[in-house]
């Protein structure tokens, strides 16, 4: 989907139409969820502090993002899916893998496919998508960002090796701001400059993901299509409106965090024995502490007293904090046996 949050609220408000939207929060600890391609020509674009993008557009228009509704659009798009081919693995409310090789109304041509499939969703929902049509995950992925908005791209594979040899780096999936800088410093700037680098180079440099980079610069890319992707893990964090030294204040917050996080383990029947403590500190820098459980998270009880001691057992160093955050990975389907420890209340939680 092109811009989904922005393009949903601009749907349902004559007032945003064709002027330059944020979702997210105006608030100094904000960030934008989701830019209008109005904001996006001035730079503006998702996980941007607020107050950066006001900068770059002091007439940017904020919105509070309504995630319910994008939810029930995000089904609504997925029936249509469902119509054409079973094998459809979501990626996120607004993305998803179709394999159409072979698809419920006989049609020959992926290409077809994809118009039929984006003027459904322009009729049904009054949202643009696009679609990128290879015969890969990675190449499709790429192409489906090729044309936006509101377009497709197809790459063929008598195509498909002049195609990866001319791009940059950065555009491939999967290769982050992180890791497209190291490879600038070892000269590999574009999809050419990586297919001269040796399987065995590329795996030294960058560890399991090398192998992954040496087949994708060939165009190969075997991961089907998967319609039945397990979640790996539940999380969820808060960034505070103000840096906290203080643990007394920092338990209390990572409290309501515990809450957030149980709430979505119950919604999505996840039930992990790891628990992950993320901190990150006025500085920016990231302290992560995990602890695997012998029996599997299933109440909150025992999930707040661990997540506690792990937040006590942190040496702030004097520092502030800006961010917690808690996960839960590792999933048991089923339950071992376990005394549960009792709760310490040390402070009133409710």
């Amino acid at each position: 989907m092109d811009a989904f949050y922005a393009s949903v609220e601009q749907r349902d408000n004559v007032a945003y139409r064709s002027k330059p939207l944020a979702v997210g929060y105006p608030e100094a600890r904000g960030v934008v969820a989701t830019a209008s391609y109005e904001a996006r020509k001035f730079g503006i674009h998702s996980a941007m502090p607020s107050l950066t993008a006001k900068q770059k557009c002091p007439e940017l228009i904020f919105v509070p993002p309504r995630f319910e509704v994008y939810a029930e659009i995000s089904q609504q798009i997925r029936t249509i899916f469902l119509e054409y081919t079973d094998l459809v693995e979501p990626l996120s409310l607004d993305e998803a893998f179709l394999d159409v090789t072979q698809n419920h109304k006989q049609i020959p041509y992926a290409t077809t496919i994809a118009r039929e499939i984006r003027q459904r969703i322009l009729s049904e929902t009054g949202l643009c998508a696009s679609a990128g049509i290879s015969y890969n995950k990675f190449l499709a992925k790429i192409a489906s960002d090729f044309k936006k908005p509101n377009g497709f791209y197809v790459i063929l594979p008598d195509d498909a090796e002049k195609f990866i040899e001319g791009l940059k780096i950065e555009q491939f999936y999967g290769i982050g701001k992180v890791t497209a800088q190291k490879m600038h410093e070892i000269g590999i700037f574009t999809g050419y400059d990586l297919k001269q680098q040796s399987e065995q180079t590329l795996i030294q440099l960058f560890g399991k993901a090398g192998q992954q980079y040496y087949q994708n610069a060939r165009g190969i890319d075997l991961r089907e299509v998967n319609p039945e992707r397990t979640i790996k893990s539940v999380s969820g964090e808060t960034t505070f409106d103000c840096d906290k030294n203080d643990l007394v204040l920092l338990i209390m917050e990572l409290y309501h965090v515990a809450k957030e996080v149980m709430e979505r383990i119950e919604k999505e029947a996840f039930y992990g024995k790891t628990i992950t403590l993320k901190v990150k500190f006025a500085d920016f820098k990231v302290l992560t502490r995990s602890r695997t459980l012998s029996y599997r998270i299933d109440s909150f009880k025992p999930f707040w007293l661990e997540a506690k001691e792990l937040l006590k057992h942190v040496d702030l160093g004097g520092k502030s904090v800006r961010l917690l955050g808690l996960g839960v990975s590792n999933e048991v389907k089923f339950d071992t046996q376990r005394d549960e420890p009792q709760l310490s209340l040390e402070f009133p939680v409710e």
